[in-house]
């Protein structure tokens, strides 16, 4: 992938992420302490973020900061594996969830990562 076609994935991974919290381009770049065109721009894939940006844009959204640097690029392959050994750890120690439950939330996860096995 080249670093226009990055930066647009990036851009329509934040829109879909602040869509998903119902918030308005406006609403997001005030809670992230940006302005509101920088955003836009973000958005659209004509700017790339800093790491400090990105950690505004996450918090705002009540997501990690480390799955926008992923989105990014900005974390190396072992973070990234690492970081998904400790999402499935999470779901296969959780003592609310059923085997079957668990079963099925990995398997969605790594839908929407792609599996790794």
């Amino acid at each position: 992938m080249n670093n226009r076609d990055h930066l647009k994935s990036l851009g329509e991974f934040i829109r879909t992420q602040r869509e998903l919290a119902n918030l308005s381009l406006r609403q997001l770049a005030d809670l992230a302490k940006v302005s509101n065109p920088y955003l836009s721009q973000v958005e659209r894939g004509l700017y790339k973020p800093s790491a400090e940006v990105l950690k505004q844009i996450a918090k705002a959204l009540h997501l990690s900061a480390e799955t926008f640097y992923a989105q990014a690029g900005l974390l190396d392959e072992d973070v990234r594996n690492e970081a998904a050994d400790a999402v499935e750890s999470s779901i296969k120690l959780d003592p609310r969830l059923t085997p079957e439950q668990k079963d099925t939330l990995i398997r969605v996860y790594r839908g929407f990562v792609g599996d790794r096995t």
